[in-house]
């Protein structure tokens, strides 16, 4: 009996593990604009509806919207600028800017479907060309729609934990594949949004070279205790930084 119960254990854990690659497998395609084979989803309709639902709540998590209009509007029109000179204005997403009133938190994030934000602690850092960069590093994001594959991708590894769990209790070591591979992935997407977003500054006529410096201001802003690569899902600010240079040489000119 105890061995016959082990066997359906076996069985069932390795059924949901190929439900997990059945199922990767029909959500495989290209994205048109990065022609990057991801795992995917959702539609873009969904992803622009995630970011349109979810916006208001992340303005409150920062002290809500800056107040003043006239930098408000500063912060549109340099993001306008981006999509409107590079491939973001032939993607179906709703591209819209936010300028946080957070004064104390430095950062910038994009949600699904272009819903774009950045702090007013980092904004008042940066010149016009440092805050192109930055809003051209979070379209990139969109455009490699990173965030619907990072879900996709996180409910694959949910998925094959389950099946290890119940197969053979090694819930545990595939969980802590999966979190490994997750933080991987999270770093080539920086890596990725870093290059899209020298390309569409390239393309606005900003200089590209400003993207350097913004890595020099979050490098500064993390210290000396920022947490290691291998550890993060951001790569360490000197090896962006060479990317970003190999970035203006492949696409200066253009």
């Amino acid at each position: 009996m105890r061995r016959g119960s082990w066997k359906i254990r076996i069985f069932l854990g390795l059924a949901i593990v190929a439900f997990a690659f059945i199922q990767r497998c029909n959500n495989k395609e290209e994205n048109p604009y990065t022609h990057r084979v991801q795992n995917i989803n959702m539609s873009a309709d969904q992803e622009i509806a995630i970011g349109l639902q979810s916006a208001p709540e992340i303005a409150e998590q920062h002290g809500g919207l800056y107040p003043d209009k006239r930098m408000q509007a500063f912060v549109d029109a340099v993001g306008k600028k981006l999509v409107q000179n590079s491939i973001a204005r032939e993607t179906p997403y709703q591209y819209d800017f936010h300028l946080l009133a957070d004064e104390r938190t430095i950062n910038a994030f994009a949600l699904p479907g272009g819903q774009i934000f950045i702090t007013y602690a980092l904004f008042s850092q940066l010149n016009e060309e440092q805050l192109a960069g930055v809003l051209g590093h979070e379209i990139g994001h969109v455009i490699g729609r990173h965030s619907a594959q990072r879900i996709a991708d996180s409910k694959f590894w949910q998925t094959m934990t389950m099946g290890a769990s119940v197969g053979a209790d090694m819930g545990g070591l595939v969980s802590g594949i999966g979190q490994k591979t997750l933080l991987t992935n999270g770093r080539d997407d920086e890596l990725e949004s870093d290059e899209l977003g020298v390309l569409f500054m390239i393309q606005s006529d900003y200089n590209p070279n400003e993207m350097i410096e913004v890595m020099n201001i979050l490098k500064a802003a993390a210290g000396p205790n920022r947490v290691p690569e291998f550890q993060s899902t951001h790569p360490d600010p000197d090896n962006r930084i060479e990317k970003i240079k190999e970035a203006i040489n492949k696409y200066k000119g253009q």
